[in-house]
């Protein structure tokens, strides 16, 4: 039977009582879906599994999303890196949100680790929003905000990575979002805006945005709204994007590679990102 065992107060659960490498009953589906909406990021030990079996499981839970940044032949991501430190997922951020419909969730797999170190954190932006004092949370649940790839994009080719910017930004141009996101399924308010895509509170002029949105981004630096992973080959986690950040810790120096498939939301689910009325 799968059992979702919390790890901290507010966010993240390690799952037990299932076999990756077999395929899922539709109960088993809904409890880990629950397990998703009440934790927000899931942790599955000693999962050897192959990259079709990462797939499939993905593929229980939505539709594929196209890597913006293909380094495989499938739809897997792999993060092969010796050097982290500045290449983007060290900063807090929740995955493509410059997309119009960012991703729904994400599951990532770890294949080669360092001897030390190369942990990942994420936190509840739930939370985050809650956290806000009344008065801004009214102002937030008005605006909308920019998010624009250039600023990870530019890291990324900074670091060496061989990316035609010019083309991606044709393909995905800046859009906008709403600052606090309305989870399509469970209805709660999150803080949607991070340091690696947003890039201004549209309606308002550059003095209230040089002091509203740094206040924004670092809403999730609590301790209190963060769990955090140190991985083990065959650890998977799972998370969902919407209402979490997450953070990768850069402090290794050896090999560590990653096996991450990044899923939409089933067509059944709408999963756009309306500013909804508050209750």
């Amino acid at each position: 039977m799968i059992e979702c065992q919390p790890v901290t107060r507010h966010i993240g659960a390690e799952v037990t009582g299932v076999d990756l490498r077999e395929p899922l009953s539709d109960e088993e589906v809904a409890a880990i879906r629950q397990g998703l909406l009440d934790h927000l990021v899931l942790f599955f030990r000693d999962q050897e599994i192959t990259d079709e079996q990462h797939l499939a499981f993905a593929e229980r839970f939505g539709t594929l999303n196209e890597p913006p940044m293909k380094t495989s032949q499938s739809a897997i991501h792999v993060l092969d890196q010796k050097e982290p430190k500045g290449e983007g997922g060290d900063c807090w951020h929740s995955d493509n949100t410059f997309m119009k419909t960012p991703p729904m969730g994400s599951l990532l797999r770890a294949m080669v680790l360092p001897d030390v170190g190369g942990d990942t954190l994420w936190a509840n932006m739930y939370l985050a929003y809650e956290s806000l004092p009344a008065s801004i949370q009214r102002l937030c649940d008005e605006l909308e905000a920019e998010h624009d790839l250039t600023m990870s994009v530019t890291k990324a080719i900074r670091k060496g990575h061989k990316l035609d910017l010019a083309e991606m930004q044709k393909k995905w141009p800046p859009t906008r979002h709403p600052v606090v996101r309305v989870h399509p399924e469970t209805g709660r308010r999150a803080l949607f805006v991070n340091r690696s895509s947003t890039t201004r509170l549209t309606g308002l002029d550059d003095r209230e945005n040089e002091a509203l949105l740094p206040l924004l981004q670092d809403a999730v630096r609590s301790p209190e709204f963060q769990v955090r992973l140190t991985w083990r080959v065959g650890t998977l986690a799972f998370w969902d994007n919407r209402p979490s950040q997450h953070y990768a810790v850069a402090d290794y120096t050896q090999r560590r590679t990653m096996h991450r498939v990044t899923i939409n939301a089933p067509a059944e689910i709408d999963d756009g990102v309306p500013t909804g009325p508050r209750s």
